[in-house]
């Protein structure tokens, strides 16, 4: 037998800090108020008291997501107060388009040797924007990967799970040409494009830029607006035809995904919000066409209703807290790309 003894800590995975990261998660939990949350996190799995008062026929929407490469310009410049808000408002808009509320949320956070300082903001960042979503943070999986993974290297993804009455989904089969189209103002980049914003950076010192009165970093590292608040008061007042989430793909790819067949987006380019932020991104040297698909160019959610109930549409969402614009409208094509005017 080999004289030699080997530990988990020796290969690079430290137990004690995993088990002292879960004692700071349970903390970080226990402060967002909960009835449907029946157990702790630190067990094999969470239990969520599902309540169906309301529901004739409860349907189930599950999302999962990740921050993409924005993850390492957070790490770059240790700002991690909204890196979290991300990956759960990317998940939870990816279900609210559909109808549904969140009811509960579980991420995943994998480094390369586990920093339990910086996991634990990371965290706190999930839970804020749980909390903001008014859903459960009910339980979630760190790992270590010291063999592959970069030193300091660290990701997250999330999974959320909601509900919506069959009756009540939000699918886009009801839309017909002539509808409209209003756009829900973006907070920014969100979390899509960080790949190419990353070769804008190699270009550009990024401290040496300003928008507005704000820096360039501080400005890409906004977290994404969660919209779920908005989607389910928005349903209660009117019939929404569609929603779309400006994601990747930006708005030539994300629109046409809600049309029926025949259909197809017609965008009035000047009607844009275009922002400072995507000015300068633009002024790198992106060309219009690849600005439209890659970023959100200032409009995070894009909204379908009746020509009729648009002025109402636009009122209800700026009386929410929201800026809209009203960017376009549904016409007859034989192919169901964006179609910019």
């Amino acid at each position: 037998m080999a004289n030699n003894q080997f530990t988990y800590k020796d290969a690079g995975v430290d137990i004690a800090a995993g088990n002292e990261l879960v004692s700071r998660i349970k903390k970080i939990a226990a402060q967002i108020p909960s009835k449907s949350k029946l157990n702790s996190i630190g067990g094999f799995g969470g239990l969520f008291q599902l309540d169906l008062n309301g529901y004739d026929e409860p349907v189930l929407v599950s999302g999962t997501d990740g921050v993409g490469t924005k993850i390492d310009l957070a790490r770059r410049y240790q700002k991690y107060d909204g890196i979290g808000i991300d990956l759960v408002a990317m998940c939870v808009n990816d279900i609210a388009v559909l109808g549904a509320k969140p009811l509960f949320f579980l991420d995943y956070y994998s480094s390369q040797k586990l920093d339990i300082d910086q996991a634990e903001m990371v965290i706190s960042s999930i839970a804020k924007g749980c909390e903001i979503a008014k859903m459960d943070l009910l339980g979630g999986e760190t790992a270590e990967h010291p063999t592959s993974a970069a030193k300091g290297e660290f990701d997250i993804a999330g999974f959320c799970v909601g509900i919506v009455d069959k009756k009540s989904i939000v699918d886009g089969t009801q839309i017909t040409k002539g509808d409209a189209l209003i756009g829900v103002a973006s907070s920014g980049v969100h979390s899509n494009g960080f790949s190419l914003i990353h070769k804008l950076l190699d270009v550009k010192n990024p401290l040496a830029v300003k928008i507005g009165e704000e820096s360039l970093i501080n400005a890409l590292l906004k977290p994404t607006v969660i919209y779920s608040e908005l989607v389910l008061d928005l349903i209660k007042k009117l019939n929404i035809k569609g929603i779309a989430h400006i994601t990747g793909g930006g708005l030539t790819e994300n629109i046409p995904r809600i049309l029926p067949q025949g259909l197809a987006p017609i965008l009035q380019l000047n009607a844009l919000p275009i922002t400072d932020l995507f000015q300068w991104i633009q002024s790198m040297g992106v060309e219009q066409h690849e600005m439209l698909r890659t970023f959100n160019c200032g409009i995070g959610l894009v909204i379908c209703v009746e020509k009729s109930k648009e002025d109402l549409a636009l009122n209800c969402i700026n009386e929410l807290g929201y800026q809209c614009f009203s960017i376009g409208f549904i016409d007859e094509s034989n192919s169901k790309e964006t179609i910019y005017i």
